[in-house]
């Protein structure tokens, strides 16, 4: 549905030259003025400065700018740190520029940036509210021991439950206990982040390749940590594969091990992003069209993807924290359990209910 409505968007802002007359030189300035690539591509990337707003016009407008600092070491000049509003318009400063939100420097030299990004920013909030919201829930256990939960605590007791249960138990088996913290960890940072995503001026952190990159490595490290000889033994001698066959099913398997968590890389990735490219492409259409028909049309679509874009956040942070348990099932599953395919759950129970989520 997505990929449709975005075909349809980039089908209806193709300009149709045939039927509009030549447009003046101040009207094709007008025109020219809202670029909705430039705006979607501003709002899904990082950036050096955390931008919420403009109030008025672009150029002559009131913008809700918070800079951030910018760490920059150059091996000629040493560090440098300073605040990212001195680079603001397009400005050098200490021999430094910002090129499409890339730190260069002006004689050509080599620069190595350690900024604090919108993007490494909004990660640092993000694990402080994850701070505050679960040291207040451990609060909560030990106070009510034995008792029933209360405040913020029933809040985020059943879906710790629900993951314990329905995911870590049934992907993993009896030793799933050693892997629960990971795995909350994940699901409620990707949530999280997924949902702070959707307010106004949020960054697009879960749409960040290299954030999804680092949560799917993760993920590779933890699974071939875990992993037993029973694991191995399926790669390089595939029960009931012929042997000359193996010269074949090897080199698969090694490649499946590391297809797997950039399978999970590259869904989260591309979900969350066509997301939000969805919501701000109908947003633009208010200002291509310029018409009062067509913005409430958009804007109902528009907050129609939004109101999705719940779901899919929680879907994407289940989804992810789904398989990754069934990898590290895989990864520690007994050989008896491997034969009679018991220990790690239904296997192809799981297997299917991951297929047909995605």
């Amino acid at each position: 549905m997505k990929r449709l409505l975005i075909a349809l968007f980039c089908i209806l802002s193709l300009p149709v030259f045939a039927n509009e007359p030549t447009a003046t030189q101040a009207e094709a300035t007008d025109k020219e003025a809202f670029s909705p690539g430039e705006m979607i591509l501003h709002h899904i990337g990082d950036a050096h400065e955390w931008h919420f707003a403009t109030l008025g016009d672009e150029e002559h407008g009131t913008h809700l700018t918070i800079p951030l600092p910018v760490i920059a070491y150059q091996p000629a000049k040493g560090l440098s740190v300073f605040s990212s509003s001195k680079l603001a318009h397009g400005e050098a400063y200490n021999g430094l520029k910002l090129e499409h939100e890339h730190l260069v420097a002006e004689d050509g030299g080599k620069v190595y940036d350690f900024s604090i990004t919108k993007n490494v920013a909004s990660l640092l909030l993000s694990a402080a509210i994850l701070l505050l919201v679960f040291t207040a829930v451990a609060r909560g256990y030990r106070k009510n021991h034995g008792g029933a939960p209360r405040g913020i605590q029933s809040f985020f007791e059943p879906l710790v439950v629900f993951i314990r249960d329905e995911v870590a138990k049934k992907s993993i088996g009896p030793k799933y206990e050693r892997y629960m913290p990971y795995l909350l960890t994940i699901f409620f940072f990707i949530w999280f982040n997924n949902l702070l995503g959707l307010m106004p001026g949020a960054a697009n952190l879960t749409g960040n390749i290299a954030v999804t990159m680092t949560l799917a490595l993760l993920t590779l490290i933890i699974t071939l940590a875990s992993s037993n000889s029973n694991y191995w033994h399926h790669i390089f001698a595939t029960p009931g594969v012929p042997k000359p066959l193996l010269i074949i099913m090897i080199p698969v398997e090694l490649i499946g091990v590391v297809v797997k968590p950039f399978s999970l890389m590259i869904r989260l990735f591309a979900n969350i992003t066509a997301g939000h490219i969805v919501v701000l492409s109908f947003i633009s259409l208010i200002f291509i069209f310029e018409s009062i028909f067509i913005s409430p049309v958009t804007l109902a679509f528009g907050l129609f993807i939004n109101i999705l874009e719940l779901l899919v956040a929680i879907l994407q942070a289940y989804i992810f924290t789904l398989l990754t348990a069934m990898y590290i099932g895989g990864a520690v599953e007994e050989h008896h359990d491997a034969d009679y395919q018991m220990g790690g759950g239904d296997g192809a129970d799981e297997a299917h209910v991951a297929g047909a989520a995605h």
